[in-house]
């Protein structure tokens, strides 16, 4: 270490606001270049690529094999599949000095489409699953949490192409194994989840979610085995009344509501002036209508109103699941001003819908099913309407899943009530069709002699992500804790003490060790503290460490279990077995 480049940090970093960020620098694994953009350092480096060669090794042994492409790309072939557009402000965008406009590739889908399609020509090129380990690029808004969420980072990307959707189905099984594989070999704790596909189309999408309790994705998962992207979770809907059974539901009325801004305040008045009796108003009963934007990548925008349970919030990732790939802005006091239909307070869906004077599209909770009955607004200052019926008195343009989903909501597949728990998206695999096909003119000739369209998946993981991921499963309050396969050596040997006769037996040792396959830290420091020596260790979080010192004197060293803390002393020409068997 006295020559490695590496510099340790006592204290965190201002702007790191989860673990992996704020030990990852303090370690000397990464320095910040740029917000969302970092330096890798020897340390660092020799994590990324042990990560890199597990995800090499597993997609090379289910028959994939590796190409690369640019960074840098043309504009036209994103046009054609028109994520020119759809991507927005994310894409970073540049001009060459002929004034031609390209783009640092965000993913490689066309890319990799253009590929095949100017090779392959046959059936019999195919089934074919091509990958590559690139480093990509999104101008990411707000970059933040270290590597978990930059606008630089390293992906693996793959895409398998076939003749039919069942060669589809059997590529996708395949892709979905090798990840097994790897995340297993990462030591990662993770869970599969069913997935939205998005922008990126297709049918089937899972995503591999690594367990974290500061994830920015909130996953759900039933006791008898359903798990889910919170965006994927589908709401178990009422079922439908016939046109009999609405028919003998009370009519609506209009009463007066006034100072009730807020559904806590209509449901009390509710309550007081207007009781039931068969059960109190709860904010269940009421239906409450959001407005928002849709804005497109174009720059377009159309106003959208969300109807809703009052006891339920609108979850806007849920919500932009669904429109994507348009984006959400808020609706705002001027906007009321320009559209008098929307009585703010009191807005109610009998003004709303796209066959309605005002035009404005109104999708409703799977809630808010034919036949449920309604407290919401009357489009009136100070009104509300009771016992609104939907399908009699008012008929959404459609559903949206967008409402928040709670514990203890049922699964959708009966498997019991739901539990939210948060992850860090490490791997997604789509079933992507025949989407950028189509849009590139990818066709192979048949058995029979016939042009056909071929079908794609697209299987993505994070690897530079895996890095911050990898921590935020293994560390503690001292430092680091890394899985052995990924490690940036398998032994951290420290020597202590100013005695020279220490610093020739550690030294000797880690030649011992470095001859017999084990990767070693050598700490040789000569005027380093080992208090210093100790904590730098810990930080750094190789899994075994080794002090020679004090103990030498009797022809024993330390050895310890970064993950267990368990120390033993063993006797110095034994040191080498005991670590190589293990």
């Amino acid at each position: 270490m006295s020559r490695l480049f590496l510099r340790t940090l006592r204290e965190d970093p201002a702007d790191a606001e989860v673990p992996s960020h704020r030990l990852l620098v303090r370690a000397g694994y990464v320095r910040r270049a740029a917000p969302g953009i970092y330096s890798w350092l020897p340390l660092g480096l020799r994590v990324l690529r042990k990560i890199e060669g597990i995800v090499r090794e597993e997609m090379d042994r289910m028959g994939a094999q590796e190409v690369s492409f640019p960074a840098l790309l043309p504009k036209e072939p994103y046009e054609a599949s028109g994520r020119w557009a759809e991507y927005g402000d994310n894409l970073f965008r540049l001009k060459d000095r002929r004034d031609v406009e390209m783009l640092l590739g965000p993913t490689h889908e066309e890319m990799f489409t253009l590929l095949v399609k100017d090779l392959c020509s046959s059936y019999k090129d195919l089934p074919l699953s091509i990958y590559q380990i690139q480093t990509k690029y999104r101008d990411e808004s707000r970059p933040r949490a270290g590597l978990l969420r930059g606008r630089e980072f390293v992906m693996k990307d793959s895409y398998s192409f076939d003749i039919d959707d069942d060669g589809l189905k059997r590529a996708y099984e395949a892709h979905r194994e090798a990840y097994i594989r790897i995340f297993e070999r990462l030591g990662l704790d993770y869970v599969i989840v069913q997935a939205v596909s998005g922008a990126m189309g297709g049918s089937a999408s899972e995503e591999f979610l690594a367990t974290a309790t500061n994830g920015e994705d909130t996953y759900v998962r039933s006791p008898g085995g359903y798990a889910a992207n919170v965006e994927a979770v589908s709401t178990v809907a009422p079922e439908p009344l016939s046109d009999e059974e609405i028919a003998a539901l009370p009519a609506a009325h209009v009463e007066d509501t006034p100072d009730t801004p807020t559904i806590e305040t209509l449901v009390d008045l509710a309550n007081a002036r207007y009781p039931r009796e068969d059960r109190p108003w709860t904010a269940a009963d009421t239906l409450k209508n959001v407005v928002l934007w849709v804005r497109q990548p174009d720059g377009s925008r159309e106003v959208l109103v969300v109807g809703l349970p009052g006891d339920r919030e609108v979850d806007l990732k849920r919500l932009e699941a669904q429109v994507a790939p348009g984006e959400i802005d808020a609706f705002e006091d001027a906007d009321f001003a320009k559209h008098p239909a929307l009585v703010r307070g009191y807005i109610g869906p009998q003004a709303l819908g796209t066959e309605s004077d005002s035009g404005i599209r109104y999708l409703v909770d799977p809630r808010v099913a034919r036949g449920t009955a309604w407290l919401t607004g009357a489009n009136e200052p100070g009104k509300h309407v009771f016992d609104l019926v939907c399908g009699r008195d008012f008929t959404p343009d459609g559903t949206i899943e967008a409402a928040e989903v709670r514990p203890g909501d049922p699964a959708p597949d009966g498997s019991g009530p739901l539990e939210l728990a948060r992850g860090i998206e490490m791997g997604h695999i789509f079933q992507l069709g025949r989407k950028y096909a189509d849009a590139l003119g990818l066709q192979v000739l048949d058995e029979n002699g016939k042009l056909v369209t071929v079908t794609m998946g697209s299987y993505g993981i994070g690897v530079s992500r895996a890095v911050a991921a990898i921590i935020e499963n293994s560390h503690d309050e001292a430092g680091i804790v890394w899985p052995a396969e990924v490690a940036p050596y398998d032994v951290h040997l420290v020597a202590t003490g100013k005695d020279a006769a220490v610093f020739d037996a550690a030294a000797s040792l880690a030649e011992e060790l470095e001859a017999a396959g084990v990767e070693v830290l050598y700490d040789d420091r000569p005027k380093v503290s080992p208090g210093v020596k100790f904590k730098d260790a810990e930080l750094i979080g190789v899994p075994t460490i080794v002090v020679v010192g004090r103990g030498l004197a009797e022809g024993v060293v330390e050895v310890k279990d970064r993950k267990t803390g368990v120390r033993e002393n063993v006797p110095l020409d034994m040191v080498v077995e005991r670590l190589t068997a293990r």
